[in-house]
């Protein structure tokens, strides 16, 4: 039996850790919700339907009561990941096909156009108007280019970096480890900005009604 190697560990633990995550959260909705917990075993499906539902209104919930800041760096997370996978299943089917459904290589003045060329012009773009923009709001939204643009550009880090198509070759592999690296450290942030939002909250309250006690 072939060992995985690095890469696939990583994503598989990568996988494995979001996987446990969600299930965690679900099984903690489910206990606590408005789905029986216990349930009867003839009521398993109907139940574990209405955790799953709770579960999404707990996110939804969630996400429209976050600030700014943490839904613009989930918006992020969430477009780097679908365009990270999307961008690679679509280069293995035209590897495979040639063309796949609207998907095939592009070609300008005889020259390959590599998809982090695209890319960079989309962050580029998303980051500018960013900067420039006085509107806040707005950031949470241009998170989703942005996010977009760097899934397109590290996917081909290792062309960049060694200056030679190597997508299909071992060297390759670094482009992957930079994705799944990436992934990891949004994901990370995500979850750190929760965390210390929620600790905002309760130091800086408590010292708030501290101090409005003292000077009473």
């Amino acid at each position: 039996m072939r060992r995985p190697t690095g890469t696939e560990a990583l994503a598989g633990a990568a996988a494995g850790f979001t996987a446990a995550a969600t299930g965690f959260e679900y099984l903690n909705v489910w206990r606590r919700g408005r789905a029986p917990f216990p349930v009867e075993p003839d009521r398993v499906l109907e139940a574990g339907a209405e955790a799953a539902r709770e579960t999404v209104e707990v996110a939804v919930v969630g996400y429209q009561s976050g600030s700014v800041r943490e839904n613009a760096l989930l918006n992020l997370l969430l477009s780097y990941v679908v365009t990270a996978g999307a961008v690679r299943l679509s280069t293995h089917a035209i590897r495979r096909h040639g063309t796949f459904g609207p998907l095939r290589d592009r070609k300008l003045g005889g020259r390959h156009i590599h998809h982090f060329i695209p890319g960079i012009a989309i962050a580029f773009v998303a980051g500018a108007a960013s900067i420039i923009s006085r509107d806040e709001g707005l950031d949470r939204f241009l998170a989703l280019p942005f996010g977009a643009g760097m899934a397109l550009t590290l996917d081909e880090a290792a062309l960049l970096v060694e200056l030679d198509d190597v997508y299909w070759s071992e060297g390759g592999v670094l482009s992957v480890q930079l994705s799944l690296g990436t992934i990891a450290g949004l994901g990370a942030l995500a979850v750190a900005s929760r965390v210390v939002r929620r600790g905002e909250a309760e130091v800086l309250s408590t010292d708030a009604e501290a101090g409005a006690g003292a000077g009473g």
